[in-house]
């Protein structure tokens, strides 16, 4: 992986871990930075060594939305200009979405505006009950046009009304209230946490849990009730001929550990 200026990729442990690296400017994102989440997100998609995919940002807060001066030029912009830029914008949030892999966001500090699609792309989310939301836009006269397939995905239409047109701020028990996060703990409590849903995730096959996501998108968002039919039929047939579904079926009645369950687990 190469280096980034506004972003780190760390890996660890079959663990690729992305962190939003402007803690000078509590992680706000600006157009660099955009770059690098869907640069970064494409590499990680292609790498066998990564299971899955932790998002986090350094310093105090997760991120504060749209760094100032990426918001001073964005105002200068025309409308194609703005559409060009929008669209990148649409593209991080969905590169973190479709990515193969397991995605946990980790959120502390401050979730604000843009930070929200980031979160809720992910997978899976967990915040610290002191974090600070908001969906700050209609105060500046906007929406949150970009972040709403993903927002509203989770929380539905009328908590996205409650939240999004008020742009009230609100913390990390009122967002596990909405689930826009899965859960929220006490600062202390939230690393042993994540890793006891990383652990459980690691028990899983790498191919089993890309097809699973691919499997939940493709029912969400691709093919009717009546086509899910013969889809899911289809995929479990191929599953179960798969090297990795024959190895985890054999391990289940040889009563042993599946091969890509290493023993420290």
């Amino acid at each position: 992986m190469k280096a980034y200026t506004n972003i780190e990729f760390e890996l660890k442990d079959d663990l690729g871990i992305v962190w939003l690296n402007r803690p000078e400017k509590h992680n706000a994102m600006d157009a660099e930075m955009i770059s690098e989440i869907i640069d970064c997100f494409e590499a990680v998609n292609d790498m066998n060594e990564v299971r899955i995919v932790l998002l986090r940002g350094r310093g105090k807060s997760f991120c504060a939305g749209a760094d100032l001066n990426y918001m001073k030029g964005i105002a200068e912009f025309g409308y194609e200009d703005n559409y060009q830029d929008s669209l990148k914008l649409a593209k991080c949030f969905n590169i973190i979405y479709t990515c193969k892999k397991p995605t946990i966001a980790v959120v502390q500090g401050a979730a604000i505006g843009g930070a929200n699609g980031l979160l809720a792309a992910c997978d899976f989310v967990y915040c610290t009950d002191e974090t600070k939301f908001a969906f700050s836009e209609v105060k500046l006269g906007i929406a949150p046009a970009t972040i709403s397939p993903y927002v509203i995905k989770r929380i539905g239409e009328y908590g996205s009304k409650d939240l999004m047109l008020t742009g009230r701020r609100f913390l990390g028990k009122e967002a596990e209230y909405y689930r826009l996060v899965n859960k929220s703990l006490a600062a202390d409590k939230l690393e042993d946490h994540i890793n006891s849903i990383i652990k459980a995730l690691m028990t899983s096959g790498p191919d089993a849990m890309a097809a699973c996501k691919q499997l939940i998108y493709n029912i969400s968002n691709n093919i009717n009730f009546d086509d899910s039919i013969d889809y899911s039929a289809k995929l479990i047939a191929e599953l179960r001929a798969s090297k990795e579904g024959q190895e985890g079926m054999a391990s289940f009645l040889e009563k042993r550990k599946p091969n890509w369950v290493k023993e420290k687990i």
